[in-house]
């Protein structure tokens, strides 16, 4: 260890396992406690975040991955079950923990609320069911940050379809019962595509560890496992075709959940960036101009679908599809910038949106209303929230000096990068930056609808949201200011993974 190391033993190990094992403890104690239990959920989670912290500034400090690897066999395979913590997933874990840290903190006060409109009374029992499911959250979130083989990636994205199904299944708003089965279906079908193409490789090379794909190129089943493992992400990140199960699921969730879905739907851009973009290169670049077009396609219509909304929340359910493709194109580009930007706009978009969606909850939480078009001149009764919608709309809108617009700024210079090549791809970088003016409309657009004008007679009784709801989300958009200002927080973690064509 070198003299700037700080080394904490196991410290992956324990940010990927601590919540899973507090998750009965939690149980428990909520039996007891009820929504304060929401207090111990957060501690946790800021362990695993000060764990995270100090990876990060052993792998800034050392330039050097860090790998725990332990070995196992399972049948005839010889797995061997680890955890990379490098360049690339580190900034991803950090702030996926982050943003499950502050919607913990924000549930606290939602969810007893929820459970009042839905069960019409208070429920210890309640509360300690949805904070033990919740830590599954952060265990998948981190495990697919971290995993070094194509098995560990699969079980942690099945890990995250537990909480999303039984929670949206108790706590959720519109036919929550159907909407849980078609959330677990999608993701579940999705999944087993991505293992299809996993054992395809295997077969091709002996190994399902991600660090030794890149043998697979050349391979007679190359391409049939590349699009398995592709496809499997493609619809978990709903594109245009693969889209309908994202706006029923992501706009009738309860609120406090719809931020974190907004980065289990993106985290499949990290993936598609440390299997293709770092082992699978030349593989996927035969795929990158149907995946701009496609990626561009999916922008636009997710823009006119969500112009189209009057429902606050399915409006932000909707941004989802337009937004994740931003960085699907970015990666599809097969250039440096297009994917280090695209990688850093996921990021961004995550801390925005998990602001979006907890204000709609607010609102929602305060007046009880989701039509926006019973709403106007909220800002009047909720300066605070006012604020943070449009501190949200500008991470989208790529407005310095928040994150956004230098994660977008990075991410269309390699795309038009790329179009210097020829035409075609001139044409997807002009539309594509095109798209991005949608963009600030269908985010500044319901802000004004919802915050100023005439106050309808009926809101006039209207507060302010109780500040344990605000003050994580001022986190967030303070975290987005400081990575606009300073972007090379992530910059340098990235630059130093994303070398295209290793």
């Amino acid at each position: 260890m070198g003299d700037h190391m700080m080394y904490i033993p196991y410290a992956l190990l324990q940010i990927v396992i601590l919540p899973l094992i507090f998750s009965p403890i939690i149980a428990l104690i909520g039996m007891k406690i009820g929504k304060r239990v929401g207090w111990i959920t957060c501690s946790v989670l800021t362990y695993t975040t000060f764990l995270l912290i100090i990876t990060g500034y052993n792998i800034w400090n050392s330039s050097s991955p860090i790998i725990e690897e332990y070995s196992w066999s399972i049948f005839l395979f010889n797995l061997k079950f680890g955890f990379l913590a490098d360049g690339l997933s580190l900034p991803v874990a950090l702030i996926m923990n982050i943003i499950c840290n502050a919607l913990v903190v924000y549930s606290i006060e939602y969810l007893d609320h929820r459970i009042h409109v839905i069960y019409k009374k208070s429920s210890n029992s309640l509360n300690a069911y949805y904070y033990s499911l919740f830590m599954f959250f952060a265990t998948g979130l981190m495990g697919i940050s971290f995993a070094t083989n194509l098995i560990e990636v699969y079980v942690f994205l099945d890990i995250l379809l537990i909480p999303l199904y039984f929670i949206m299944d108790s706590f959720g708003y519109i036919d929550r019962h159907k909407i849980a089965m078609m959330c677990f279906i999608w993701g579940f079908v999705a999944g087993v595509i991505f293992l299809g193409g996993s054992i395809i490789a295997y077969s091709q090379i002996g190994s399902f560890e991600i660090s030794e794909l890149s043998a697979l190129i050349g391979k007679p089943l190359a391409i049939i496992a590349s699009l398995f493992m592709l496809l499997g992400m493609l619809i978990k990140l709903a594109v245009f075709g693969f889209h309908v199960w994202l706006p029923w699921v992501h706009a009738e969730h309860p609120t406090c959940i719809a931020g974190i879905l907004a980065a289990i739907v993106g985290i499949e851009n990290y993936l598609i960036a440390r299997i293709f973009i770092q082992h699978l290169f030349e593989i996927f670049e035969l795929f990158s101009l149907p995946l701009m077009i496609w990626a561009l396609i999916t922008m636009i219509y997710g823009a006119m679908l969500t112009i189209a909304q009057d429902d606050v929340k399915r409006l932000y359910a909707c941004s989802t599809i337009g937004q994740t493709a931003y960085s699907l194109l970015g990666l599809a580009s097969c250039t440096t910038f297009g994917a280090i930007g695209g990688v850093f706009y996921f990021l961004s978009h995550s801390l925005g949106k998990a602001i979006l969606f907890s204000v709609a909850g607010i609102i929602v939480y305060q007046t009880g209303i989701r039509n926006m078009q019973e709403m106007g001149g909220l800002a009047k009764k909720m300066p605070i929230t006012a604020s943070l919608c449009i501190l949200g709309s500008m991470i989208l809108s790529a407005i310095p000096p928040l994150s956004g617009f230098f994660a977008e700024w990075i991410m269309f210079v390699g795309i038009f990068g790329r179009g210097s090549f020829n035409m075609i791809n001139m044409l997807i970088a002009i539309i594509g930056l095109f798209a991005t003016f949608l963009t600030l409309i269908y985010t500044f657009w319901p802000a004004i609808r919802m915050f100023f004008g005439p106050l309808p007679s009926s809101l006039n009784n209207t507060k302010e949201a109780p500040l344990i709801m605000l003050l994580p989300l001022i986190i967030l958009a303070l975290i987005s200011f400081i990575i606009g200002i300073y972007p090379e927080f992530i910059t340098r973690f990235l630059t130093s993974s994303l070398t295209l064509g290793k």
